[in-house]
């Protein structure tokens, strides 16, 4: 009987790289709200005192860049007496966007392989691979480590945001280790959260006392009523808990670490269970496969465990620049398909369009912002891209597909059968 222990971690909203996906995808949905044709490349920088965005824009739309960024850090909790060296209302922002190269605009605008189909004509906007994943762990379809990690993530924020722990401060982290017995989940080993906190809590202010006291508080407020509907429970008894190894966690957000967009693409994915292209999703409008074709990935990977095909599955796409079909589509189902894993590959290549015009047209990628009161991307910008059971997400919904797969793939069982 195999045994391991795997982890994954997540952060909070307030963690400095999270604040610049969130400011990123802030200018993209602003940008697209008001012209759904702009082509956005925009990256951030945080530090004290400062945010900077950068990067290349093609638009009509006309925005109010200063006081977008400061609504987003306002809103994550960088503002007043507790802003720790950040303040939304003080820190500077500088803004440095250009235009968008006319060399990739080319290949996007019209695709090298196109033949007349409105969908050809739009080509990647970078060659890349992307992977999409599934697995049956969750009710999400999601790994267990990194669904609870953003569980954890987000109920930390939670208990911040509505004051029922008034000493906890914006920035934070959260890592589960998960034991898994002949590849299934059967236990949670360990559980850190890393909290930033006032320097005193209730007239406390030595590091152990505090240590202790946020501890038992995160375990009765956060632990318990994060986890209570699992099979899996956490306990105090068999559960290593760690609360801010160092002793104290005071210095936070900006003033204590540098942040930038797009570092912490395994949080935004899948924990680090399945594989990684390499590219980052936010600030970057849906002609960048980095973005849109891994959300297509995720789609299709949760598409054949959905419908019982794997109980875990991997897809793998990569795309030429200008080009608009996969230059390749691989699919892994790790030994657990009940087909193929070629047969698995040749059904999503029959039922699925994973052209760039198809993806951002099936799930609306470009509509989105416009449709959703001028914010969608930078929801997804904190606590995850998929398996998101808060938000209504496009590539999470497989419901269409899944009884095509189902009777196709039944078709063609009983026909090679008889």
């Amino acid at each position: 009987m195999s045994r391991y222990v795997f982890t994954s971690e997540s952060v909070t909203e307030g963690h400095p790289d999270k604040i610049c996906d969130q400011v990123s995808d802030a200018v993209l949905d602003a940008l697209l709200a008001q012209d759904p044709a702009s082509r956005v490349a925009c990256e951030t920088v945080v530090n004290t005192g400062l945010c900077l965005i950068t990067g290349e824009v093609t638009t009509q739309a006309r925005v109010d860049f200063n006081s977008l960024v400061r609504g987003v850090i306002e809103k994550i909790g960088y503002s007043g007496a507790r802003a720790g060296g950040f303040d939304a209302h003080s820190c500077a922002v500088l803004v440095a966007l250009d235009q968008q190269s006319p060399d990739i605009a080319q290949g996007v605008d019209e695709a090298d392989d196109h033949d007349g189909d409105p969908l050809d004509l739009i080509g990647a906007g970078d060659q890349g691979i992307m992977f999409g994943f599934a697995c049956n762990e969750t009710p999400e379809l999601m790994p267990l480590p990194i669904s609870l990690a953003h569980r954890l993530a987000r109920r930390l924020a939670q208990l911040r945001h509505d004051g029922s722990l008034e000493y906890l401060l914006p920035d934070g982290k959260t890592q589960v280790s998960v034991v898994y017995e002949n590849d299934l989940p059967v236990a949670i080993d360990t559980i850190l959260i890393s909290t930033q906190h006032t320097p005193e809590i209730d007239g406390i202010s030595e590091a152990e006392a505090l240590r202790e006291r946020i501890a038992n508080d995160l375990w009765t407020h956060l632990v318990e009523p994060a986890t209570s509907d699992l099979s899996i429970q956490p306990s105090r008894e068999t559960t290593r808990f760690l609360v801010n190894p160092t002793g104290k966690f005071v210095v936070g957000g900006p003033q204590g670490d540098a942040g930038l967009t797009g570092r912490k693409i395994i949080v935004d994915t899948y924990g680090g269970t399945a594989r990684h292209g390499g590219g980052a999703f936010s600030g970057k409008d849906p002609t960048k496969v980095d973005r849109s074709a891994a959300y297509a990935a995720r789609h299709v990977a949760k598409a054949l465990v959905a419908a019982g095909l794997a109980r875990k599955a991997e897809v793998q796409l990569s795309y030429a620049i200008g080009v608009a079909r996969p230059v390749s589509i691989l699919v892994e189902s790790f030994g657990t398909g009940s087909i193929s894993d070629a047969d698995l590959t040749a059904l999503v290549q029959e039922h699925f369009d994973l052209r760039p015009g198809a993806i951002i047209e099936n799930f609306h990628l470009r509509d989105l912002p416009q449709q959703r009161g001028g914010r969608f991307y930078q929801d997804v910008a904190a606590y995850g891209h998929f398996g998101r059971s808060d938000l209504n997400l496009p590539w999470e919904d497989v419901s269409d597909i899944v009884a095509t797969l189902k009777r196709v793939t039944a078709e063609r069982l009983a026909s090679s059968a008889s």
